[in-house]
């Protein structure tokens, strides 16, 4: 029987899935693999370990696997694709695949039909695919400019928001419980000391701070989400209006995925909200699609075997 390898590797995590020619046997999570992140060190820890930990959860070795599927954010990059190939090389069999992070997501939302997915995770980007195939991507321009809606730029955001308010408010009002959660999850004691810690460099990690504004019963943080989940639909109703302008009256599928979508409600009900003001004709998926899903498929597909 032969057997499949999908990959999802992200700058937060790395998620493994091995099936056969219809099932999902075993899946494995491990620390992130984005190469450009955390380096060609990391990524080999990480991918190595997803692998060796799905395979013996599937009862296989990973020498019984005939193809092997990955997607990340800028993996499809033919200088990274060679670096991730040849990592995933020392311990499985070729081929390997390596893709864009949006590909396997699109695929896991959609499989061969036309739709739009929006990636929210460490990054942000919006890609769509119309009925003749056309393919059209829309924001991932990296951190610094860009990738607006991502626990990056949610982190940001909300140490940005935290320092205005105290601008505005000064010594009157205390400071807010976001303020004092962004503190102390970076271990300083001021809000002069938050904004040091975030102008350092390098750039802190600020995805890292996306779990305190999630947890954190605040004003400021509502507001951080609920303008996170607008940005997000700007860049799906970019890819909705570019790629299915001229079919005026069929709807038009998104599907949201990242570990954003899937942990902050106020982030999926904003994106839903504002695309319906954007966009009329979208029509959201409720269920936060699972790009190791996709990843796997194209493995299937790529040895010749449609489920």
């Amino acid at each position: 029987m032969p057997y499949y390898l999908g990959i999802d590797g992200g700058g937060t995590k790395t998620t493994c899935a091995v099936g056969d020619e219809a099932r999902v046997l075993a899946a494995a999570t491990a620390g992130p693999s984005n190469i450009v992140r955390v380096g060609e060190a990391q990524a080999r820890e990480s991918l190595h370990q997803a692998v060796h930990q799905a395979c013996a959860a599937s009862g296989i070795t990973p020498g019984l696997v005939v193809r092997t599927c990955i997607g990340g954010s800028g993996a499809a990059r033919p200088e990274l694709a060679a670096i991730v190939r040849g990592i995933l090389a020392e311990i499985l069999p070729v081929p390997i695949d390596v893709v864009g992070d949006m590909e396997i997501a699109l695929e896991a939302a959609f499989d061969d039909s036309p739709g739009v997915i929006v990636i929210a995770g460490t990054g942000s980007i919006a890609y769509g695919r119309d009925k003749a195939g056309k393919t059209l991507r829309v924001g991932g321009w990296g951190f610094e400019i860009g990738d607006e809606g991502s626990a990056h730029w949610i982190g940001r955001a909300a140490v940005s928001a935290v320092l205005r308010a105290s601008d505005r408010d000064g010594d009157k009002v205390a400071p807010s419980a976001l303020a004092k959660a962004l503190c102390k999850a970076w271990g300083v004691s001021s809000l002069s000391d938050l904004a040091r810690a975030a102008n350092s460099i390098p750039s802190p990690d600020f995805a890292a701070l996306f779990r305190v504004v999630i947890t954190s019963e605040d004003e400021l943080a509502r507001e951080v989400l609920s303008k996170a989940g607008r940005e997000l639909a700007e860049i799906a109703g970019v890819v909705i209006h570019r790629l299915f302008g001229a079919d005026d009256h069929a709807f038009v599928p998104v599907a949201m995925t990242g570990g954003v979508f899937r942990h902050a409600a106020p982030v999926r009900e904003a994106f839903y909200n504002q695309l319906q003001t954007l966009a009329p004709r979208a029509r959201v998926m409720s269920q936060v699609a699972d790009p190791v899903e996709g990843a796997l498929r194209l493995a299937r597909k790529g040895a010749g075997k449609v489920t």
